[in-house]
């Protein structure tokens, strides 16, 4: 997918937030924003391709919106961007990446160019990509003490090698090259490189 003509949709009840992310992202998308779940509800519709959501808002809260995506399919990645730390609640959101607040302009733009990118993979790379995310999300929080693993993280464990074991089965068919290209950017996991 090119950037080029990509929608984002920012919601977040701070609009002076929204309106910095607005101004970090417009030079390179077309950009709406939302200051409530409602209204990012009746703002979002199939043309829009990233959604930066944060998680915690009065009302319609960002993880009762992202279920709405979901519960929709709409055909978009999501981003949370939020001051709420994680816990292994994260595992059940159907995020794709997760991004703790305070954010800068190149995390902020990086993550957007991520997730065009992961549009171009078919649904089970997304879904890889996603829970990946969320693993290393929760080792960094639990390296520091704020998450306890649990449950929860070892199926999401499960999940990912049962995720590269489908996508290994399906590679064997692939030409060296396809093979390159294809995967150029999937972390190791035998090096535990990203």
């Amino acid at each position: 997918m090119t950037d080029e003509g990509a929608e984002v949709l920012v919601v977040d009840d701070d609009e002076a937030l929204t309106d910095v992310y607005a101004a970090w992202l417009a030079d390179e998308y077309d950009v709406e924003t939302a200051t409530t779940g409602s209204t990012a509800l009746q703002t979002l519709d199939g043309s829009v391709d990233v959604v930066l959501l944060d998680r915690r808002m009065p009302g319609l809260s960002g993880e009762d919106v992202l279920g709405k995506i979901r519960q929709a399919e709409y055909d978009c990645r999501v981003a949370m961007v939020t001051g709420v730390r994680p816990s292994t609640d994260v595992v059940e959101l159907g995020f794709d990446e997760y991004l703790l607040k305070p954010v800068d302009r190149d995390d902020l733009q990086s993550t957007v160019e991520t997730l065009l990118d992961r549009m171009e993979y078919d649904d089970k790379l997304q879904e890889l990509y996603s829970l990946m995310s969320k693993r290393a999300l929760l080792e960094s929080e639990s390296e520091d003490g704020s998450v306890t693993l649990d449950d929860s993280y070892e199926q999401l464990v499960d999940r990912i090698q049962d995720l590269r074991a489908q996508i290994n089965e399906t590679v064997t068919e692939f030409g060296h090259d396809d093979f390159r290209v294809a995967f150029r950017d999937l972390p190791n996991e035998q090096t535990g490189s990203d």
